[in-house]
């Protein structure tokens, strides 16, 4: 039902950061308990930022650091239970203590990720949450394509 949901959101929308925008909002209203939902987008080896709902961000992150670098050097979902224990966490905000990033691909190249940071451990545990948001992160993929 929320992909449903987001589809007709961005249906007829013609600007990407407009759709960037509203896609954090929708990921912020939508699920519980996140305290950062947006995104970073690909250029060269470092992702900057984008929309996002929350406290203010890091501005850069290298593909080499942090779970957002691992999800842009692997091209894959990565989600961390606690954030303490990952290695070369990049800490945006100290109260975050789950993860959950998703890359966003568009004809085969990588565009940017979605991150979302919660300050619950294992908030992205349920594989159906992560999921509902692998098909959102879809979604907005095929429509960037589509726009570009």
């Amino acid at each position: 039902m929320l992909v449903q949901q987001y589809k007709s959101l961005i249906a007829d929308e013609v600007k990407i950061y407009s759709i960037l925008a509203n896609t954090s909002a929708f990921i912020y209203q939508n699920f519980k308990n996140l305290n950062w939902a947006g995104f970073y987008l690909a250029e060269g080896e470092v992702l900057y930022l984008s929309s996002f709902q929350g406290k203010i961000a890091c501005t850069e992150i290298p593909f080499s650091r942090g779970v957002c670098g691992k999800a842009a050097r692997e091209q894959k979902t990565i989600v961390v239970d606690d954030v303490h224990e990952f290695k070369d966490h990049i800490a945006c905000d100290s109260a975050s203590n789950s993860e959950v990033v998703i890359p966003i691909i568009v004809n085969s190249k990588l565009y940017g990720v979605l991150d979302l940071d919660s300050p619950l451990k294992s908030n992205f545990k349920d594989k159906d949450i992560v999921l509902t948001l692998e098909k959102i992160a879809t979604e907005l993929a095929n429509k960037i394509k589509e726009l570009l």
